[in-house]
């Protein structure tokens, strides 16, 4: 899972180094979707949680019926519930984007690029789904090899698309999204194929179970997509406070944005595979296990991310030379990675403690939490730090929130694990 999110959030930052050749306009054009793209990834991102936590626990009980119609009706319900999505950002673009403080000289590429980036947000949201199922069934494999494969797909096409070949000219900004688009339909493809060749997914009884499991799947989504939802709507949040300042920082922090998820790919492999896990230890109730595994899971959090920051902000003025064109750019982006990067061990712990509160039956919690790191650390840090010291004071705010955010997130489980009924050492009867 790690090598396959290495590679999907490589070809974002990829397609965002190419779009800055375009120059600083449409690269701060796209910068404004970052936030709105989030929402959509949040959405999924929280039925994937439920619908891959149910499935387990089938399989677990060995409903292996059961199991192939929730496969179909995560499929079908999360399909159309993003599609709705989807069509909604489309109708009210220019009202959304005038409060995220996009000016009139970004609008041109905005309605241009919006729309075949929104298909290939839908696109990508059901072969998420169909990664969750596969996860659910304990295969990991089959979604990070065709992670790795549609990122190289997209890779090969963002030149053709967006700078065009011999006399063929580009399409420009819209070519980025097109590439997307084509290269999850690819995944799509063969990822279904396998789905239904395996019989992980059945066509009858799906209005009865339907019945049967809304009211447990809902209660495992709301909580999880409400927190993943909190972090699109403080990146709107922030972006504004951003564009308060330039439309340099903007492209600056767009960019920092896609260097974030790529360097948290390890952070993001561990939510995605750690869960089921912790799952069925908690089914069993076997905290001892469940100790060993968070033990573990944070101290890789810890070093690696610590690690990677470090060397990262090192070479901050490198790294800034090759995503920016813009020499303006470059600049800001360096202030920004030295700050950041090295914060993102902290904020690795917090996201692996939501993660796993998801896992181990504490959604409020994990909700409750999500929204502290954002609402409570991240963002008044980020404003303070702007007001008192402009972009060098933004950037230091927000690493002081992602450290508070760790801290907040290890007393928190701390106090939770520290009950009798949750110690190391206690497993049910």
């Amino acid at each position: 899972m790690a090598i396959g999110v290495l590679s999907l959030l490589g070809f974002q930052l990829v397609d965002s180094a190419f779009i800055a050749r375009l120059g600083t306009v449409p690269l701060a054009a796209q910068s404004f979707t970052f936030p709105l793209s989030f929402l959509i990834i949040g959405i999924q991102v929280g039925m994937g949680i439920a619908i891959a936590a149910l499935i387990s626990r089938a399989l677990g009980a060995g409903e292996q019926a059961r199991a192939k119609r929730l496969s179909s009706l995560v499929l079908m319900a999360g399909g159309g519930v993003i599609a709705c999505l989807c069509i909604a950002l489309w109708a009210f673009q220019i009202p959304i984007f005038s409060l995220l403080g996009a000016e009139n000289n970004t609008f041109s590429y905005l309605r241009r690029y919006w729309p075949p980036q929104l298909l290939a947000a839908w696109l990508g949201a059901l072969l998420y789904f169909m990664y969750s199922v596969f996860r659910a069934y304990g295969d990991t494999r089959l979604p990070g090899k065709m992670m790795v494969i549609t990122s190289l797909i997209n890779l090969a096409l963002d030149p053709l698309l967006i700078f065009g070949v011999g006399p063929w000219s580009g399409w420009g900004l819209p070519g980025a999204a097109w590439a997307t688009a084509i290269a999850f339909s690819t995944g799509l493809l063969v990822t279904g194929g396998r789905l239904w060749g395996r019989g992980w997914a059945a066509r009858e009884g799906l209005w009865q179970e339907g019945q049967q499991s809304w009211r447990p799947f809902m209660g495992i989504a709301a909580p999880a997509m409400v927190s993943q939802l909190m972090p699109p709507l403080a990146a709107m949040l922030a972006i504004s406070v951003v564009a308060g300042i330039g439309e340099s920082q903007v492209a600056a922090w767009g960019l920092a944005s896609r260097l974030e998820t790529l360097s948290l790919m390890v952070i993001l492999a561990m939510t995605m595979s750690l869960p089921p896990w912790l799952g069925r230890c908690y089914g069993a109730g076997d905290w001892d296990q469940i100790h060993r595994l968070l033990r573990l899971a944070l101290g890789v959090a810890v070093v690696w991310q610590l690690t990677l920051g470090i060397l990262l902000a090192l070479g901050a003025p490198w790294v800034g030379m090759a995503l920016a064109g813009n020499p303006e750019v470059q600049g800001e982006l360096v202030m920004l990675i030295r700050f950041l990067l090295p914060s993102y061990a902290a904020l690795g712990v917090c996201m692996l403690i939501v993660s796993a509160g998801n896992a181990l039956g504490w959604p409020l919690r994990a909700m409750l939490l999500s929204a502290a790191r954002l609402f409570v650390c991240y963002l008044p840090c980020l404003w303070i730090g702007k007001h008192l010291a402009g972009w060098w004071g933004l950037a230091a705010g927000a690493a002081v929130g992602n450290l508070f955010a760790g801290l907040v997130a290890w007393l928190l489980l701390r106090r939770i694990l520290s009950r009798p009924h949750r110690q190391a050492g206690v497993t049910a009867d």
